[in-house]
């Protein structure tokens, strides 16, 4: 398990999810966003009508839930609200991070 940095428009949060995960943070959340959300009868929650309501806490039950059940990801600090041009505290600075 590694750490991401995943935020939506709001507090940066820090989560621990599994290795390929991290490794390719960008493919997983944009599969989730881009297609898993839309496409999926599991995600028919999340669309109201012509748009989707969501969060990087969704991010995290998908994966847990449809994804990788067997090593479930879970917050680790919630890190506030941080503007993006500000730097990410000295121990989350190497971090890969999403905002949805």
């Amino acid at each position: 398990m590694k750490n991401v940095i995943l935020s939506a428009d709001g507090d940066r949060v820090v989560y621990s999810v599994p290795d390929d995960v991290a490794d390719n943070l960008d493919r997983y959340c944009n599969q989730f966003c881009n297609e898993w959300l839309h496409t999926s009868p599991n995600a028919k929650k999340y669309r109201v009508e012509d748009v989707v309501c969501y969060n990087e806490a969704d991010f995290i039950d998908y994966l847990n839930k449809w994804v990788f059940p067997d090593k479930p990801s879970k917050p680790i600090k919630n890190l506030g609200w941080i503007e993006f041009d500000n730097p990410l505290p000295k121990e989350y600075e190497n971090c890969p991070w999403f905002n949805f």
